[in-house]
C-alpha cells in the first residue's frame, strides 16, 4: 500500500478479498480496545455502549486477564478432553459452580452461546432416554426469542426471519408465546398476567402431551430477539411449579443475561427461580477467548454417566487457554466488585432511559436489569403500532448513535420481522458520567430520527 492511501482507501482495497460482507453495513478497522472505548485505525474513538452483542462484560483489554493468558500461552494453548484434563478448566469449573445455584456443580465447556444451548437440550434429552422416559423429546420455547445460530440451537429459537429458510433441515419444536405483558390491554394486574403467560406453557404441554415434553427452555430476561424482556414476577415461580409438576426440565437460556451483567450472577437468581441446567457464554469469556457452559445438577449427569456418557463433544471444549481467560474474568468480577456497579450503575441508566422515554413518546417501553436494558419504539404509542418495516427505525438509530461515537445494539422484537428497539447494554465497569454520555448521544439521534420519521417528541406539535 502506498503511505499517500487514505485509511478509507486502505480499507477498501482489503475488503475486495472478504465474503459475506453487506456494503449497507461496512465498519471501519478496528485498532485497539480499552475499557469502554474502542478506536478505529483512522483515529476515532467509539463508547462500546452494548458491550459487542453483550459479551464484553468486563470491559476492554484488561491487564490482568491479558496477563493470566500470557502465562497460559507459555504452559499450553491446546490439550484435547479426551487425552488430557487441565487446570485452567479443573479451576474455572469449580469457581463457577461457587456463584451458581446450589447443586449445581457439574460443568461441561464449550465455544459459545449456540453450542452451550444446544449442549442443555441434548443433556436433557440423552437423561431422558437413560431414565427410561425415551418418549420425552420435545423441547417447548417461548416466540419470539434466540437461542442460537446451529441448527439444533435454531430449531428451539423463535424467530421467523432466522429460521424460515433452514426448516426443512430441522425439527422445529413447539412455542408459547413471549411474556409481553406491557403490550397487554386488559383489566388483569401484571401479577395475573404473568400467571396467564406461564399457564399457556401448560396448555402447550397438555396439548403436546405431557409424555412427550423433556424440556422448557427460557431466557430468565431477554436477549436480542425481546430487547431484555422481564416477565411480571409472578411468571417465574408459575413456571417453575409447572415443570416440575410435569417432570419437565426447566434450562434458563443465560447466555447474553448471566455473568453478572444484570446485577445478578444469573438473571433467574432476581427471582430465586432455579432451573434444572443453565447455558453460560458471552460475559463468561467477556470477549477475550470463545467461551461457553452448560451447567447441570449431579442427579442429571450421574445417569448419563452410567449408560456410558455424555454422547457430545466439540474439538474446542474445556480448551486450557479459553479457561485461564475465563477463570481470570471472573477474579476480577470479584476484585473490581462489578456485580454490585452493575447494579448500581444499571440504576441510573434505566433513569436516563426512561427520561428520554419522556421526552420521546414513541419509546413506549422501557425495561431490563441491571445493565441489559432495552426500549420499544412504535409509531403511535396509544396503539403500539409499529413503524414501518421500510423506514428501517432500528437501523437508522444505530447508524445515527455510530456517526457520534457510539455503538448500541437493536434487532426487530416480533420474530424478527416487525418491531423496533434498541439495546443499551455498557460494560460492567461503566461509571455515571459515561452512562450520562451514552444518555445524551442516545437523546441526540433520537431527535433526528424523530425528525426523519416524524415521530411524536414531547413539545413539539
Amino acid at each position: 500500500m502506498s503511505k499517500t492511501q487514505t485509511a478509507d482507501q486502505i480499507t477498501e482495497a482489503r475488503r475486495e478479498s472478504h465474503l459475506f460482507y453487506l456494503s449497507s453495513l461496512r465498519r471501519p478497522l478496528i485498532d485497539r480496545a480499552e475499557g469502554i472505548y474502542m478506536w478505529t485505525q483512522d483515529g476515532r474513538r467509539f463508547i462500546d455502549g452494548s458491550s459487542g452483542p453483550m459479551v464484553a462484560n468486563i470491559g476492554h483489554s484488561n491487564r490482568n486477564v491479558l496477563d493470566a493468558m500470557k502465562r497460559q500461552m507459555d504452559r499450553a494453548t491446546f490439550a484435547y478432553r479426551l487425552h488430557f484434563e487441565n487446570e485452567p478448566a479443573e479451576e474455572l469449573a469449580r469457581e463457577l459452580a461457587k456463584k451458581l445455584p446450589e447443586g449445581m456443580d457439574r460443568i461441561f465447556f464449550v465455544s459459545g452461546g449456540s453450542e452451550a444451548t444446544e449442549s442443555c437440550i441434548k443433556l436433557a434429552r440423552q437423561w431422558a432416554v437413560a431414565t427410561g422416559q425415551a418418549s420425552r423429546w420435545k423441547v417447548i420455547t417461548r416466540f419470539p426469542s434466540y437461542h442460537g445460530g446451529t441448527l439444533g440451537s435454531l430449531s428451539i429459537t423463535g424467530d421467523d426471519a432466522l429460521a424460515e429458510t433452514f426448516e426443512p433441515m430441522m425439527r422445529v419444536m413447539p412455542t408459547v408465546p413471549a411474556p409481553t405483558a406491557w403490550r397487554d390491554r386488559d383489566n388483569l394486574s401484571m401479577e395475573q398476567r404473568g400467571v396467564r403467560y406461564a399457564d399457556m406453557l401448560e396448555e402447550k404441554i397438555l396439548a403436546e402431551g405431557p409424555e412427550s415434553v423433556v424440556a422448557f427452555i427460557m431466557e430468565p430476561i431477554g436477549g436480542a430477539a425481546t430487547a431484555a424482556l422481564v416477565a411480571p414476577d409472578s411468571y417465574y415461580a408459575r413456571t417453575r411449579e409447572i415443570c416440575d409438576h410435569y417432570g419437565i426440565l426447566l434450562i434458563h437460556d443465560e447466555v447474553m443475561c448471566g455473568a453478572g451483567r444484570t446485577g445478578k450472577f444469573l438473571g433467574g437468581d432476581h427471582w430465586n427461580c432455579k432451573p434444572d441446567i443453565v447455558a453460560l457464554s458471552k460475559g463468561l469469556g467477556s470477549g477475550y477467548a470463545p467461551l461457553g457452559a452448560l451447567a447441570a445438577p449431579m442427579r442429571l449427569v450421574q445417569p448419563l454417566l452410567a449408560s456410558g456418557g455424555f454422547q457430545h463433544g466439540h474439538t474446542y471444549a474445556g480448551n486450557p487457554l479459553a479457561c485461564a481467560a475465563g477463570l481470570a474474568v471472573l477474579g476480577e468480577m470479584d476484585r473490581l466488585d462489578l456485580i454490585a456497579n452493575a447494579a448500581a450503575m444499571g440504576d441510573v441508566l434505566m433513569d436516563g432511559l426512561k427520561g428520554l422515554a419522556k421526552r420521546f413518546p414513541f419509546i413506549a417501553d422501557v425495561r431490563g436489569k441491571g445493565l441489559l436494558t432495552g426500549a420499544e419504539m412504535v409509531a403511535d404509542p396509544e396503539t403500539l403500532r409499529p413503524i414501518e418495516q421500510g423506514e428501517k427505525a432500528t437501523q437508522r438509530l444505530l447508524d445515527l448513535a455510530y456517526e457520534r461515537g457510539l455503538i448500541i445494539y437493536g434487532r426487530r422484537v416480533k420474530g424478527g420481522v416487525d418491531g423496533d428497539n434498541f439495546m443499551v447494554a455498557p460494560p460492567m465497569i461503566v461509571a455515571s458520567e459515561q452512562v450520562g454520555e451514552i444518555i445524551s448521544i442516545i437523546g441526540d439521534s433520537l431527535e433526528v430520527l424523530a425528525s426523519e420519521l416524524d415521530l411524536p417528541v414531547e413539545g413539539r406539535g
